[in-house]
């Protein structure tokens, strides 16, 4: 497994809250970070069928575009009794103006207004400029429930309770979460593969 031992790395996003709580999470081992925004990289075209291969993508472009190594994610919540939607899917369940309220009343509608089980899911893409990746992942489970609640809005932040928990994530705030989140926990397994 290859280590990060560069100086800079690209976070490959233009969300604000995903760049914040990624920062958050590597800071210890990455003396400066730039952005996709910062490098006026457009969103390449997502087109993979799964997590990996949408976080490949975003992760190799940027990295062949800037020279840098590029860090991007992929994640999602997967309903089982959905089959797994809106999974890859997420985001763009949200619209162009990502309103998760109306991606959640889609969800609890498609569910018949049933509380139901749910998972995030991250995946984790490191790119090299020369074409080399590694990944990590991370899930955790919980259960949807609406209206939301807390007042911390991040995608379904507000509608989901995770296991051991009565309160959403929004409720319980971005240092809870960073510490148990899918994207926590791919951290952590990428931070003991990689960065150390």
């Amino acid at each position: 497994m290859r280590k990060f031992n560069e100086g800079k790395l690209l976070i490959a996003s233009h969300n604000k809250d995903k760049v914040i709580e990624i920062e958050k999470l590597l800071s210890p081992y990455v003396k400066t970070f730039s952005t996709a925004r910062e490098h006026n990289l457009m969103d390449p075209d997502e087109d993979g069928k799964t997590f990996h291969e949408n976080a490949r993508i975003k992760a190799l472009t940027a990295a062949a575009a800037t020279k840098l190594p590029a860090l991007a994610d992929d994640s999602g919540l997967c309903v089982a009794e959905l089959g797994g939607a809106p999974g890859i899917f997420s985001s763009r369940w949200a619209g162009p103006d990502k309103d998760f309220d109306d991606a959640t009343q889609r969800l609890m509608r498609d569910l018949n207004g049933r509380d139901a089980r749910a998972e995030f899911i991250c995946v984790l893409a490191l790119a090299w400029p020369d074409g080399d990746v590694v990944y990590a992942e991370g899930a955790c489970a919980g259960r949807l429930i609406y209206p939301g609640r807390g007042d911390y809005k991040f995608g379904y932040d507000p509608y989901f309770v995770p296991d051991g928990y009565n309160k959403t994530f929004s409720e319980l705030g971005i240092a809870v979460k960073s510490e148990i989140s899918h994207r926590a926990r791919a951290f952590q397994a990428l931070v003991k593969t990689t960065f150390q």
